[in-house]
């Protein structure tokens, strides 16, 4: 009876180190909102629509310069 009640107390002991030791996640809503720039994405498409028309012009005449 002794020793249970020792292995008890022991195995409580050690429940209460390991749950102190464990790290703390939290999930918090941030202050500001999230913004998401796609200005990227918009010029990309421009340079590239920029660019065919370019090499379209170039190939069409030749002695432009």
């Amino acid at each position: 009876m002794r020793i249970a009640l020792i292995r008890s107390g022991l195995l409580l002991c050690i429940a209460l180190f390991a749950t102190a030791c464990t790290p703390k996640v939290e999930v918090v809503a941030p202050d500001k909102p999230i913004t998401i720039n796609l200005n990227v994405k918009i010029q990309h498409e421009i340079r590239v629509k920029v660019d065919k028309d370019l090499d379209k012009v170039f190939s069409e005449d030749k002695g432009l310069f």
